[in-house]
């Protein structure tokens, strides 16, 4: 399959997967592996010692996958800029999933602090991909500021739910179509990131679908079958729909009876 740029890097899968909620770190190892992921993300805050974390960071390197570190959980713009400068100096990367939370009920990010903690970021030199609602302005104030990755969601975070405005995610591709968009959050079936992709969406990110499956590895192979159909698929470009049926089959020269 056909890779895609983060920030000037060739990235081969299609499929971003987290490293959060697993049952057991090894099945969150074998899980990450059965994905063909190139990148996992990761969350400073989510440690809780100095051993846990150390030996979660060790499980991480061992993948030797390109790590995304987020802002999971924040909910101020100072919050949301100390963590991610922590994050670099942890991760030694200036890449960071931005995430900023404006609603406790759905998990909605905050679109106001979202702008202001990505020109900040920015201007420090981080390479900032913002999570975001699938609001077209909102991903146009984004691209304004020098964001060169764009991460709308499907859903809110964890409901499993799918697409919910797929006309939404169709406008965003169509009016920022040198950026790399990413569907980040809600997606629950392997058929939801096929559906993404078809779209013209880069990519997916999903943590929930994976860690939360009865078989989080088998879901893994799951989930990587399906980016792959689903890119395919864009690349082939769908029939077009039609309201009255046609032959698949040609007639010309099918013998047909006389009855006397």
């Amino acid at each position: 399959m056909d890779s895609f740029t983060l920030y000037g890097e060739q990235i081969r899968s299609r499929l971003l997967i987290g490293s959060a909620l697993y049952p057991s770190p090894s099945i969150m190892t074998e899980s990450i592996v059965a994905s063909g992921a190139d990148i996992v993300t990761v969350s400073l805050r989510r440690q809780q010692s100095a051993q846990a974390g150390d030996d979660f960071w060790q499980l991480i390197k061992n993948t030797g996958l390109k790590v995304l570190p987020n802002t999971a959980g924040c909910h101020s713009v100072k919050e949301a800029v100390t963590l991610a400068q922590m994050c670099r100096e942890v991760f030694a990367t200036d890449w960071i999933k931005l995430e900023l939370i404006g609603d406790e009920y759905n998990l909605q990010p905050d679109p106001f602090a979202l702008l202001e903690a990505t020109k900040i970021l920015l201007d420090e030199g981080f390479k900032v991909l913002p999570y975001c609602t699938d609001d077209l302005v909102l991903c146009q104030r984004l691209a304004d500021l020098g964001c060169e990755v764009l991460m709308p969601w499907g859903a809110p975070i964890g409901t499993g739910k799918g697409l919910l405005n797929p006309y939404n995610l169709r406008m965003i591709r169509e009016r920022l179509p040198s950026h790399t968009l990413i569907v980040d959050a809600g997606l629950g079936l392997p058929s939801h990131a096929c559906q993404a992709l078809e779209l013209g969406y880069d990519a997916v990110l999903l943590n929930s679908a994976i860690a939360g499956a009865g078989c989080p590895v088998t879901m893994s192979h799951a989930f990587r079958s399906a980016v792959e159909a689903g890119r395919y698929s864009y690349l082939a470009k769908a029939m077009p729909e039609k309201d009255v049926a046609s032959p698949s089959t040609p007639t010309m020269g099918m013998p047909f009876w006389h009855q006397n």
